[in-house]
């Protein structure tokens, strides 16, 4: 009897050619060639927490950014926006105690009577601290400050420097009392807008010592009609 020989495995082949490459690929273990075990690489690094997400720092968010130190506009800060009335308020602050300040110590030696050498002494005193608290707001908000009075209150300082007796004590009245009335406004206008925590405090600040003034100077009962800055309409 004649035997059949079987079929080559011809269809299986086939199909094997049927199916992707890569199952027919020899497996070989996952550090054979040297590499890592691609299930413990991290596809990116961890970033550091202290990197990720920086919080504001005073360089960053303090500071005015260089296109805004020109002087104009409001200024984008840590402790909210700063406007240009701001900036006026601890300018001008600046400048009131750099003749106050001075006119106030000299009255101290020179007035003719002890009621204006003390109250003198005080508003020197208190123009001190404004000024430090003017510095340190000027140098944390980046506000450059005057270094030298304006020309009408070193006219003022002339004035009442040149003077004598009870006429240099009703002079000196005159110009402070004039030169506080002028700014009060100013005070008051800012501690109503800004939105500012560092200027409303400083604001605050100068709101007392220049009403204080003002008593203090009224007190001594030397004030005249030129005392008094002409009403805002």
């Amino acid at each position: 009897m004649r035997l059949r020989r079987s079929r080559p495995v011809i269809v299986v082949c086939g199909l094997a050619a049927m199916v992707p490459l890569g199952a027919c690929a020899p497996s070989f273990p996952a550090q054979s060639a040297g590499l890592p075990d691609v299930a413990a690489v991290q596809t990116t690094a961890p970033l550091p927490t202290d990197t990720a997400f920086p919080e504001e720092t005073q360089d960053a968010a303090e500071t005015p950014k260089a296109d805004q130190e020109g002087g104009s506009g409001t200024w984008l800060t840590k402790w909210g926006p700063l406007s240009e009335t701001d900036r006026s308020l601890i300018k001008k602050v600046r400048l009131a105690t750099l003749w106050e300040m001075v006119i106030a110590q000299e009255a101290v030696q020179k007035a003719s009577t002890d009621e204006v050498r003390k109250i003198s002494s005080e508003i020197a005193s208190q123009h001190h601290e404004l000024d430090e608290a003017a510095r340190d707001l000027a140098t944390k908000l980046n506000v450059e400050l005057p270094v030298r009075p304006t020309d009408d209150q070193q006219s003022w300082m002339s004035d009442i420097s040149g003077r004598t007796g009870i006429d240099y004590d009703t002079t000196y009245v005159k110009w402070l009392r004039l030169a506080h009335g002028q700014i009060f406004g100013l005070i008051g206008t800012v501690r109503g807008s800004t939105q500012n925590t560092l200027v409303r405090k400083f604001s605050e600040q100068c709101n007392a010592a220049v009403l204080n003034h003002q008593r203090l100077l009224e007190s001594t009962g030397l004030t005249t009609p030129e005392s008094f800055p002409t009403p805002s309409a």
